[in-house]
């Protein structure tokens, strides 16, 4: 644990403690006798004996930290530990967060200064813990007392909580507190003389990142009107930059979605906003983000544990996280495996290996999960077998057993439950094939081989599928997305989407949902209606499914029926290209849940009036740009050409620029990877056409540049014939670049560094 500072004449103490680490400005001691064979000699015999009479509130802790200066005989004690784990660690972080530091300050008494401030905020900090107001009412009081004395805000403000921090003014760091509140972020530090206190309102900050530099291993920047601002040497910044992100993006939807904001009732109220509360909530967004569960889903518990790999035959660490619905576990060992079992899908939990703390989970498929090294497995068992017992009543397991889609379902067979219990009375009325088994366009030149290669690289699924399950809770890793690269097989392609995309989870959990808002939907009229009519015939116009009655009125009753479903979308132009895609390989309920998929989780705020989510990857993508291609940067005066050419590349996941057949494996990707997808595939698109774009004179000529490239763009995999090849791009130029094959390009991109969050 972290000491007061306290001074220690080293001289007098080398006879009691042997140095075991040690730099410039720290010094790590073990205490003789303690850890060595034979109990360290005569010397270690003594410090035994001395410790061995001291009653327990006098023994001294084995380890210790000093921290000294350069020339100087006074140390100063600032951490103990009963164990070389928890000495480790505190040394560990010293070396991290705060010996590059030292060196900036121009004396020995500046640096002796700054350690000893340091480390009484790193005790207060530990002392604060995680409490809220709940918790800990003295604890509050006195840093909420500081923060309303401190800085004056409305009586109304709330605080949540505050951490102790350095803050860089300069060159120099200055040790304080920082304090997240609803509306703003404050900083106030008072050493040496020196007051400085700092105010940021969440909605004027412009940008928030962790960073690093030579002198910080790891910083939190917040720039705000242009100026910037770092603050360093958290106690736990992964949590602090967390809640820092969750303030700055509530207030961002207080600004530009009032109407859902205030229909929220934890975040309308300021005095339902808790730290814990913040926290449980961006953890439960980043778990259904990241296995791409219903918004709805919680994060109820996570273990650290194995997983037993059968196709390679290891254990693969990770974390295992379980929500109201589902058992999902992602690898941190750099495997990159995931996998996610809905609890519809259990049939037995069990304890398994009791000696090494073993679960094993079966599921309908026959296949069994085993989880090992699992802290308290056994209250796990009794957990997760009454959570199954309860979400699998015979009644719910009759109405999704089909739905889920199981390990051993055919491609041909998925999703063939949800279709026929969305049907129920509309069966006339909603089509249960997807429009390209319909529409295929034939051309018997070239068809054999190319059809050859669709076979070959279904062959090479079902190799997969047969090594790593099929259906929800096939394994995920490297090898699928290998395979998505490539781009999916057309037999394979709508199934594969559901899963990717977890639209399958809320088809299976919605039986008959769809059926019913087409019945309810159709014959209204609205503006959202009205604007479906208009761009109906402009969707896909050259692919025959949409020379048809047939897929017109497809397309007519998903877009209608999500307009129904959601009206503060109700309908964008581009969700009909986006649309029309969907419903050539996927079933049109199927299609439905995808666009679902797509507009609510996967591109959130897209699809609306304001496109604000699309504007803030814009703005993404802009600060890749400056990052990876400073080049073209530095040659385009105004960096807003890049946001209105890429904006339809974003809406439309280039389905507009690109030929259909080419773009279909942006999509595959898109389903697979997210947004990220299309940032990788952005840049690769900007970089690739770099040295044409250099010698551009206008944003007009660069433009025909990228239109010619995407014309260039080819699927030599492709099935569909030249003439529907050429897909939504409308361009009748021909192109002056060499081919280019759209796998090679994702591939390239895939090598793009895209180290950012989003959002």
């Amino acid at each position: 644990m972290w000491l007061k500072p306290e001074e220690v004449l080293l001289k007098n103490a080398l006879k009691l403690w042997v140095q075991e680490r040690s730099n410039q400005y720290f010094v790590l001691q073990r205490r003789r006798g303690y850890g060595e064979e034979g109990g360290g000699g005569l010397a270690g015999l003594l410090v035994g004996t001395l410790d061995a009479v001291l009653d327990s509130t006098s023994k001294v802790a084995p380890f210790r930290i000093l921290h000294q200066t350069p020339d100087s005989q006074v140390y100063w004690s600032i951490a103990c530990g009963s164990s070389r784990e928890e000495i480790t660690e505190h040394w560990e972080w010293l070396e991290h967060n705060v010996m590059k530091t030292l060196s900036v300050f121009d004396s020995n008494e500046d640096i002796t200064s700054f350690v000893q401030g340091k480390i009484r905020g790193l005790i207060a900090e530990e002392g604060k813990g995680s409490f809220v107001k709940e918790d800990d009412p003295e604890k509050f009081r006195e840093g909420l007392m500081k923060f309303e004395k401190c800085f004056g805000l409305p009586e109304q403000e709330k605080l949540i909580t505050y951490y102790s921090c350095s803050y860089w003014k300069g060159r120099v760091p200055c040790q304080g507190w920082l304090y997240l509140s609803t509306n703003f972020l404050s900083f106030y530090s008072f050493l040496l003389g020196a007051e400085i206190k700092l105010i940021i309102s969440w909605d004027e900050i412009s940008k928030l990142e962790k960073t690093s530099n030579v002198i910080l291993t790891e910083s939190i920047h917040v720039c705000s009107h242009g100026e910037d601002h770092y603050f360093s040497m958290f106690l736990h910044i992964s949590e602090t930059f967390l809640l820092m992100e969750q303030l700055a993006n509530y207030a961002v939807r207080r600004l530009f979605d009032k109407e859902t904001f205030e229909n929220d009732p934890v975040l309308h109220d300021p005095l339902q906003i808790t730290k814990r509360g913040l926290e449980s909530r961006a953890h439960s967004e980043q778990f259904s983000a990241f296995f791409r569960l219903p918004k709805e889903e919680s994060l109820k518990e996570v273990h650290e544990c194995f997983l037993w790999v059968p196709f390679s035959h290891y254990n693969t660490h990770g974390k295992m996280c379980i929500s109201e619905n589902y058992i999902c576990f992602a690898s941190q060992d750099g495997s990159l495996c995931s996998v996610i079992i809905p609890l519809r899908e259990v049939t037995g939990v069990d304890k398994a290996d009791p000696a090494n703390r073993g679960v094993s989970i079966s599921t309908k498929g026959k296949t069994a999960f085993r989880f090992t090294e699992v802290r308290d497995f056994e209250l796990l068992v009794t957990k997760l077998r009454m959570k199954c017992n309860a979400t699998a009543s015979p009644q719910h397991i009759i109405s999704t057993e089909v739905a889920a889609g199981s390990a051993t379902d055919s491609p041909k067979d998925f999703g063939a439950g949800q279709s026929k219990m969305g049907q129920r009375d509309n069966s006339k009325t909603v089509s249960t094939e997807a429009l390209m088994t319909v529409y295929h366009p034939q051309d018997a030149e070239n068809l054999d081989s190319k059809m050859l290669k669709e076979k070959m690289k279904e062959q090479s699924w079902n190799i997969l599928f047969a090594e790593r399950g099929h259906g929800v809770s096939m394994f995920r890793t490297k090898k699928t997305r290998d395979l998505v690269v490539r781009g999916i097989p057309e037999a394979l392609r709508g199934e594969l989407w559901l899963l990717f995309s977890g639209a399958v989870n809320d088809m299976a959990s919605n039986p008959g949902y769809y059926a019913e808002l087409v019945e309810k939907s159709l014959g209204t009229c609205t503006l959202a209606t009205d604007e479906i009519e208009r761009d109906l015939r402009r969707s896909l116009p050259e692919h025959p499914a949409f020379q048809s009655d047939t897929g017109i009125s497809a397309l007519r009753r998903v877009l209608t029926a999500y307009a129904y479903r959601n009206p503060q979308i109700g309908y964008c132009q581009a969700m009909n290209i986006l649309t029309s895609v969907l419903l050539l390989y996927a079933k049109e309920e199927e299609a439905f849940w995808l666009l679902v998929a797509v507009c609510e989780r996967m591109l959130p705020d897209y699809f609306n009036r304001r496109i604000i989510g699309a504007l803030v990857d814009q703005a993404v993508f802009e600060e890749l740009i400056r990052v990876h291609l400073p080049q073209l940067t530095d040659h385009m005066t105004d960096m807003t050409f890049f946001s209105s050419v890429s904006l339809s590349w974003f809406l439309t996941l280039f389905i507009s620029v690109l030929p259909i057949e080419s773009a279909v494996n942006v999509v595959d990707c898109f389903f697979y990877d997210g947004i990220k997808a299309i940032l990788q595939l952005g840049l690769a698109v900007l970089e690739y056409n770099m040295e044409k774009l250099l010698t551009c004179k206008d944003d007009a000529e660069a433009v025909t540049v990228l239109n010619r490239f995407f014309d260039s763009v080819t699927n030599k995999d492709s099935p569909l014939p030249p003439a529907v090849q050429q897909g939504s791009n409308l361009s009748d130029t021909k192109s002056d670049h060499p081919k280019v094959d759209i796998t090679d390009l994702i591939r390239e991109s895939n090598e793009v560094c895209v180290l950012v969050e989003i959002r």
